[in-house]
Order: structure tokens, then C-alpha cells, then sequence
């Protein structure tokens, strides 16, 4: 696989004939690209450090800590060192994740949005 452009289908492919529910497709320093595909229930815990999920394909319900949100194909959910899942979602859900900076998560003081 080269570095400059990842496409779903065949990873994607790959996890839907076997029992991973992710593949990793990059990694450089604390940066981490996989490609996640839940079947049946999401059993996944908190990660140390921060992550975006982007929506390929798919919706369902996320639940983040206490919050609960409708997603659909194309949305990006933000997680930071907190319980969370997919919940109620389709059978094809696909998401690239992303998991950068260090463990514990950015510092929230710099240029932060959210």
C-alpha cells in the first residue's frame, strides 16, 4: 500500500471476511489511521489519546460519555479520552478513525473550538 491515498474497498473487503473489526492503514509518530467496521455491537473501551471518527458509510446512534447523537455517512464525531460507542447502527457501518496526539489528549487550550 503506498502512503499518499487509502481507499476503503479492499480493507474494508478484508474485514468483512473475517472476525477483525479493524484494520490499521497508517501509522507516523502518534498519528493513527484505521479503517473500523463494528458487526452486530461496538465493543470498543476509551483510547488514550484523541480521536475523529469519520462516517463512510453507515448510521446509527454515538454515544459519547452521557451524550447521544444521530450520525449518518459523511459526519465526523470527535472523542477525547471518554467512554464511548456506536449504538443502533447499520449493518454496513464503515468509519475511517483517527487517533493523534499524545496520550491524554491535546491540551484544550489552544485554539479549541469545541
Amino acid at each position: 500500500m503506498n502512503d499518499l491515498i487509502w481507499r476503503p474497498g479492499p480493507s474494508l473487503a478484508k474485514l468483512q471476511a473475517g472476525a477483525e473489526q479493524y484494520v490499521r492503514l497508517f501509522a507516523r509518530g502518534s498519528l493513527r489511521l484505521e479503517l473500523y467496521a463494528p458487526r452486530g455491537h461496538d465493543p470498543q473501551s476509551p483510547h488514550a489519546q484523541d480521536e475523529l471518527y469519520i462516517v463512510q458509510q453507515g448510521s446509527g446512534r454515538f454515544r459519547r460519555g452521557a451524550q447521544v447523537c444521530n450520525f449518518n455517512a459523511g459526519d465526523v464525531l470527535f472523542v477525547a479520552g471518554v467512554e464511548h460507542r456506536f449504538e443502533d447502527f447499520s449493518g454496513d457501518l464503515c468509519v475511517w478513525a483517527v487517533y493523534y496526539g499524545p496520550e491524554g489528549g491535546e491540551s484544550c487550550d489552544q485554539g479549541d473550538e469545541a
